[in-house]
């Protein structure tokens, strides 16, 4: 289940930190007369009533004037992408009522707001307008009435019914985190779980001895051992991965298809830019920045960025493919972000799971939701 991300914007000090904390019960943010005092977006996951499960995401004053102000202006409007809801924090002489009777965002008549109304009616993001004084509840009984109805998706898709049996091959190397699972792996396991499916879970290593087990109605594997279990399998069982459910889930699959076209035309010299949506610290297996421009450079002798976290670039105009990790992290909406980014600057686009079966040269033999 994804979390409801909650953005909030306002001059300095005109409360958001306040607020903020007000809604999350405790201190997340620093509170203090001087303006300035929120210099980066900061985040805090809480439930809220009738909301469910949320990302409140508190930002710095957009009328910073200090040497940093532009800076912290760009980190807080970045913040847009990622947002499912903005609260617009109003200084005390604006009468919310009255504006949004009068139609909404477009109404705002606040100089330092300006810019993000903007962006905010370009997104076409739902949006609350906030007063100091007023109460949280009053503000939550709001944030209910625009939050989007999100529909129940499966990542697995139509790939699978009641009673099938589905191996999963996880490998547990280096890369893998001790002791627990990844995120897309225990998500597939549960939902296979949900709808009755009989699942049941190897390495590459045991892989044998598992299809000795089991004729599986369909494989799901880590992308990064496409080739290994595709020569394992029968031609006629359906085999997909975690990130492809993921890209799917997340992600416009069919804009990720069509970028993977763009590896064959990949000429040396040409930038690549490899999108990871969280941040660690890569291993010697890492699969976004040791696998990938491996196989990539077997092809052309190309050059390939990385970025990390939310440290996506602006200009995107100098890379001939973007290829984005799974995103298990990340919101559908900021992926989203990304994909229509990217084919804005006419720059096509694909996730890890897609490019590592087109690299492998089995993109046509993966079954996709």
């Amino acid at each position: 289940m994804e979390r409801l991300h909650i953005a909030f914007f306002g001059p300095a000090n005109s409360g958001k930190s306040t607020l903020v904390n007000a809604l999350c019960g405790q201190e997340v943010s620093l509170v203090s007369p001087h303006p300035g005092t929120t210099t980066d977006p900061v985040r805090k996951a809480v439930e809220l009533p009738g909301l469910g499960a949320c990302v409140l995401i508190d930002t710095a004053g957009l009328d910073d004037v200090s040497l940093l102000g532009p800076e912290r202006r760009r980190r807080s409007l970045s913040v847009l992408d990622e947002a499912d809801i903005v609260v617009l924090v109003l200084p005390l002489s604006q009468k919310t009522g009255q504006q949004q009777q009068k139609g909404g965002v477009n109404a705002v008549n606040v100089p330092e707001l300006g810019t993000v109304t903007a962006l905010i009616e370009e997104a076409a993001l739902p949006t609350v307008l906030y007063t100091r004084g007023e109460s949280v509840e009053s503000l939550l009984e709001r944030l209910k009435a625009v939050a989007p109805k999100k529909e129940e998706l499966f990542l697995t898709g139509n790939l699978v019914r009641k009673g099938d049996c589905v191996l999963l091959v996880m490998p547990q190397d280096s890369e893998a985190p001790k002791g627990r699972l990844i995120l897309p792996q225990v998500q597939v396991l549960r939902e296979l779980l949900d709808r009755g499916c009989n699942a049941l879970c190897c390495t590459p290593e045991s892989l044998s001895s598992a299809l000795e087990r089991m004729n599986p109605d369909l494989v799901i594997t880590d992308s990064q051992v496409f080739a290994l279990v595709n020569r394992a399998l029968p031609a006629s069982t359906p085999l997909t991965s975690f990130s492809i459910l993921l890209a799917a889930a997340k992600g416009d699959i069919r804009s990720y298809v069509a970028g993977a076209q763009a590896i064959d035309k990949l000429r040396p010299g040409d930038r690549v830019l490899i999108a990871e949506a969280c941040t660690h610290v890569p291993d010697t297996e890492d699969i976004g920045r040791v696998k990938i421009p491996a196989l990539l450079r077997k092809r052309a002798d190309v050059k390939v960025d990385i970025a990390a976290g939310n440290d996506f670039p602006e200009d995107l105009s100098v890379y001939s493919l973007i290829i984005h990790c799974g995103g298990c992290v990340a919101s559908r909406t900021l992926v989203q972000s990304r994909i229509k980014k990217a084919l804005r600057a006419g720059v096509p686009i694909t996730n890890y799971g897609i490019a590592l079966a087109k690299l492998q040269g089995i993109l046509d033999r993966i079954v996709i939701p």
